[in-house]
């Protein structure tokens, strides 16, 4: 009895649990479906959102497919109505009509660019192919170091010499017991102690225009040692140690006309320009070729000159080198400054002794240059008996020098003593190259002996310093008299320089002059020579257009 119900109870619960389980596997498949459903009906949804959006991309290309049909029915229609040729006529003359309007508009710029360059040229003829500035530099503080010319102690520092206006300078001379008498200097330009390099290269720069117009142009600073005239036309010293801005404000008339030059040619795309750089120095009466180091590697090699049938300065042997840029013109004139002669002076510790001469040449090609070049040397033929007399041994020099090119160097080591050689075909005139020389010029210091102290051998350089500064003088005065003899073979310096003062060259004078009562004799021989060379009037010039027709 006991066993069944034993056994009962054991039926009775596996019963239960069968149900159970049942009951779980029911509520297990129904949330099964819940969640089954739910998905699909989560995704019907995003079906359908779909289906609407690709309705829309549908349509939106529908009314595109139709707006493409329009406008290709417009284009069609247009080109239908281009076929007939109307509105390709006008379009046709509309470019023709704009082609002769651009090349009148050339042929107008080309002529307008011509009167400019007449203009130019005649507004530099009428200021005098002569000219003369005159700067005066501020008080340095070696003025407060000058001994008295009484041998007691230093000069006190006055200021005797004022820019009163851009074109006069007053001075003040002042003498024991007299009262202060004043003179004026007028000259084209006059520069103040507070005028930049900027403001004394912007008077210098229209002559280098006429370099390209045919004229050689000659710049030349002339004053005592001290008075700036290195300053004037090289700039300061070391330029390497400033920075760009600064370097380029204390750059002087070489380098920028250097730079102005070959922006000038840039201009000029149609000619073909070379550009070659010679540095010469004039040193105790002998022109020295700085770029030509003599066998001992210092110093520069003697050259002798000479003066064709034509009144042309000719430099034999001398070394020409190409430069593309004012970097490389400045890069050769750097590398021999340190070859030129210096001296210590009373006035100085580095006082210059030497002329230096800094010459670019300028080599034109254009078609119209042979046509010129022998009208040119027909003209200079017909004239050459003003230059030369019959028993002159080189009154018939080959006429190659005129239009020899400028780097051509004598074959051997010694200069050629005369221009009389056989001519070689490469100095023909047949080429067609047309050349102006742009001549730099710093002089050496003009004071006296007396004011420089030096003694010695240093006497002779003195000597030679102040005779060829005073065949300038002559020079001028001889060219400001209209006298038929010009002396330029008094002194090489002149002699070198011939066809740069005289002729229908362009000739600057920079006078560089000291404010300081202590230098005020020396300051006024330069204002005399400056007021002399104002009173050359030359002939009208004869500039060489390089445009004539063949």
């Amino acid at each position: 009895m006991c066993g069944c119900n034993k056994f009962g109870n054991w039926a009775s619960c596996l019963g239960k649990l069968h149900q159970s389980q049942e009951k779980d596997d029911s509520i297990l498949k129904y949330n099964t479906q819940k969640i089954t459903r739910s998905s699909l009906t989560k995704l019907l949804s995003e079906v359908q959102d779909l289906k609407h959006e690709l309705s829309e991309i549908f349509g939106v290309y529908v009314s595109f497919t139709t707006e493409l049909e329009e406008q290709s029915k417009i284009i069609l229609d247009k080109v239908s109505k281009a076929s007939t040729g109307d509105e390709v006529q006008y379009l046709q003359a509309r470019v023709l009509a704009l082609e002769c309007s651009l090349e009148e508009e050339r042929e107008q710029c080309k002529v307008e660019r011509q009167r400019r360059k007449e203009l130019h040229n005649t507004v530099v003829e009428l200021r005098g192919n002569i000219r003369v500035h005159c700067r005066v530099r501020p008080v340095l503080p070696f003025d407060y170091l000058q001994p008295s010319t009484s041998g007691s102690g230093h000069t006190p520092v006055e200021e005797v010499i004022q820019a009163v206006s851009d074109d006069t300078v007053m001075v003040n001379c002042m003498k024991t017991g007299l009262p202060v008498q004043s003179k004026i200097f007028e000259f084209e330009r006059v520069h103040a102690p507070e005028d930049s390099q900027d403001s004394v290269f912007e008077e210098v720069k229209p002559l280098l225009r006429s370099l390209l117009d045919g004229y050689n142009v000659c710049i030349m600073a002339y004053g005592q040692t001290g008075s700036g005239k290195t300053h004037t036309m090289l700039g300061s010293e070391p330029l390497e140690l400033l920075c760009g801005a600064q370097q380029e404000a204390q750059q002087g008339v070489v380098p920028k006309a250097a730079a102005e030059l070959f922006r000038l040619i840039s201009e000029k795309p149609t000619e073909s320009h070379t550009v070659e750089v010679a540095v010469m120095e004039v040193y105790n009466n002998e022109v020295f070729d700085l770029l030509s180091q003599d066998e001992r590697g210092s110093g520069g090699q003697r050259r002798d000159v000479v003066t064709t049938s034509y009144g042309e300065s000719h430099v034999l042997g001398l070394t020409h080198e190409p430069v593309n840029s004012a970097a490389e013109v400045m890069h050769f004139v750097n590398k021999v400054l340190k070859l030129r002669a210096h001296s210590p002076t009373h006035i100085h510790m580095d006082s210059s002794r030497s002329h230096l001469i800094i010459t670019l040449t300028i080599s034109s090609k254009s078609p119209n240059a042979l046509a010129l070049a022998r009208r040119l040397h027909s003209t200079k033929k017909a004239s050459r008996k003003q230059f030369w007399s019959p028993q002159c041994r080189r009154a018939n020099p080959p006429d190659e020098l005129l239009l020899s090119p400028a780097s051509s160097r004598c074959p051997s080591p010694s200069p050629c003593p005369s221009p009389l050689r056989s001519p070689s075909p490469c100095h023909s005139i047949t080429q067609d190259t047309f050349r102006t020389k742009l001549q730099l010029v710093d002089l050496a210091g003009s004071e006296c002996v007396g004011l420089s102290g030096v003694s010695g051998p240093g006497l002779w350089e003195v000597s030679c310093i102040n005779r060829s500064l005073c065949a300038l003088s002559d020079v001028l005065g001889a060219l400001a008299e209209h006298r038929p003899h010009i002396p330029y073979r008094n002194s090489k310096l002149t002699h070198l320089l011939q066809d740069a003062i005289g002729g229908d060259a362009k000739l600057l004078l920079m006078l560089c002059v000291s404010p300081t009562q202590h230098f005020v004799t020396e300051s006024l021989q330069s204002l005399s020579l400056g007021s002399r060379a104002r009173q050359v009037q030359k002939s009208v010039p004869r500039r060489k257009n390089n445009t004539l027709q063949v």
